[in-house]
């Protein structure tokens, strides 16, 4: 046999093999820690331009679904608006440097259920506990010119930003740790870790309430499953406090992606659970992005100028009504 015949054998002979597997469907194997779990390590953001809720106005409205080419010009029309000039009169706020470049969905929100991509109505006894709360807080200074601190979130605050699935229009960043029996999320927003235990053990004592909730998690195949209860009272998501019960849900799609969805179940505010899909894509260090130390209002300087400024004001609205 030849050299020039054996060589077009072989090569006949790796194309009908290459046919006959695209025929196939296969079965992607996601990569394991060392000590067999799936592996979920890395930096993770999950910024997007597409809203939780489907817009009732708008180009998002009354649809479901973009196109790929629909879903980059959305994001990029986005980022381009906070270059735009400031209004008349206004300061300007952080422009595009400052936030993080979306990933593009083709979702028109992010809830996909209920299937309207909307939030669900409130229950009887949640619309009354928030139009108390609302009430109680007219009573105080505006949120341009609070009383004291106790007016600001937690957030402003510099305490917790609490478990935050959404993330923001910076910061939304995550990283992932593994160790035996362990899994750690970490968000870059005011730098709180949740250590997840995977041992099947209860979950701390009713009265135990932590700002970022007691976790609990187990495999279901290669998807972590995580139950988070026993939320502190002063939690505020969407108008859940300490009744809010979250899962949620992480895979490994492929070597870039994490399939991240959570469901919110709170029967004491809400008429039925909503779900959230919010993929996560792997942050690139070679293009120089990472997490960093959120440092907040750097030593909370923030919080003195707030109120000193609201003083103010107030100092000048009553000289004004003197004169």
């Amino acid at each position: 046999m030849t050299n020039r015949f054996q060589t077009v054998l072989l090569t006949m002979v790796i194309l009908a093999g290459a046919m006959s597997a695209a025929g196939q469907t296969t079965t992607r194997t996601p990569p394991l820690t060392p000590w067999g779990d799936p592996d979920l390590q890395g930096q993770w953001n999950s910024q997007t331009s597409i809203p939780l809720e489907r817009p009732l106005e708008g180009p998002l409205a009354a649809k479901e679904s973009l196109t790929e080419e629909q879903a980059s010009a959305f994001e990029r029309e986005n980022r381009a608006r906070y270059d735009l000039p400031p209004n008349e009169g206004s300061p300007g706020t952080y422009n595009a440097f400052w936030r993080d470049f979306g990933n593009p969905l083709t979702r028109t929100s992010l809830i996909v259920d209920p299937p309207d991509g909307r939030i669900p109505a409130l229950t009887q006894a949640g619309r009354m506990r928030l139009d108390a709360e609302a009430a109680a807080r007219s009573t105080r200074g505006p949120n341009d010119s609070p009383d004291t601190y106790a007016d600001l979130s937690n957030w402003t605050r510099c305490i917790s930003r609490g478990w935050n699935g959404i993330g923001s229009w910076y910061s939304s960043n995550y990283q992932i740790f593994q160790v035996p029996g362990y899994v750690v999320v970490f968000q870059e927003l005011i730098h709180e870790p949740r250590i997840i235990p995977l041992d099947g053990g209860p979950h701390l004592p009713d009265s135990v309430r932590l700002w970022m909730g007691d976790s609990r998690g187990h495999w279901e195949g290669d998807t972590l499953v995580v139950e988070t209860t026993n939320f502190d009272s002063r939690t505020n998501f969407r108008g859940s406090r300490d009744t809010l019960h979250l899962t949620e849900h992480y895979r490994r799609a492929n070597d870039d992606t994490l399939d991240y969805r959570f469901t919110i179940a709170d029967p004491h505010t809400f008429t039925r659970p909503w779900t959230v899909v919010r993929p996560m894509t792997r942050i690139d260090i070679a293009e120089r992005r990472s997490i960093f130390e959120y440092a907040c209002h750097e030593g909370n300087y923030g919080m003195v100028g707030i109120l000193a400024g609201a003083r103010a004001e107030e100092r000048a609205e009553r000289e004004g009504a003197r004169r």
